[in-house]
């Protein structure tokens, strides 16, 4: 089990660093393999924030909670996973009824089963250009988001505007 604890804007202490590493046993009881566990701790003004991202069999789940109180902001996003994690489970077991799978890994009531309804599908030219270029088509469409070929990768990638005003990019992990 690999667990990262960071610091934004704040200064990891060993109590911290030992209240994650002890709400961690929450998620992770519910794996048999290895799970990566990654906590970022941030403050931003009077807020406390807690990030966890958990990475185990080629899934990733992440959570986030604010809170005044550093440690009740962690137990709130180790509990967002620990819900995080039976839904995932529960559709899961739903899926794969009469294999192997070990239901008793999924605890507490079902969740109703989501369902996604596509309301629109629209298909491009997705034309190689590289990350600016992204950039600028963006924003002449006055998107969020934009989808293309990236020319220096040949690989289909993502750019999408951050909250924060900045840029992002979405690459394919060969």
């Amino acid at each position: 089990m690999a667990t990262t604890v960071r610091g934004k804007n704040l200064e990891i202490t060993q109590a911290l660093k030992d209240y994650v590493l002890k709400r961690e046993k929450k998620v992770t009881k519910y794996f048999d393999n290895e799970v990566n566990v990654q906590a970022m701790l941030s403050v931003e003004k009077d807020r406390k924030i807690a990030e966890i991202t958990l990475k185990v069999d080629g899934v990733v789940l992440r959570g986030v909670e604010a809170n005044d109180d550093m440690y009740a902001a962690i137990d709130l996003v180790y509990d967002k996973m620990v819900r995080q994690i039976h839904k995932y489970k529960t559709k899961l077991a739903r899926r794969m009824k009469g294999s192997s799978f070990n239901a008793a890994l999924v605890e507490g009531p079902a969740e109703p089963e989501e369902t996604f309804e596509i309301a629109r599908t629209k298909k491009f030219a997705a034309r190689p250009m590289d990350v600016e270029e992204a950039i600028l088509q963006m924003n002449l469409v006055g998107h969020d988001f934009f989808v293309f070929l990236n020319s220096k990768t040949d690989t289909i990638s993502v750019v999408y505007k951050r909250k924060h005003g900045k840029y992002g990019l979405i690459e394919p992990e060969l």
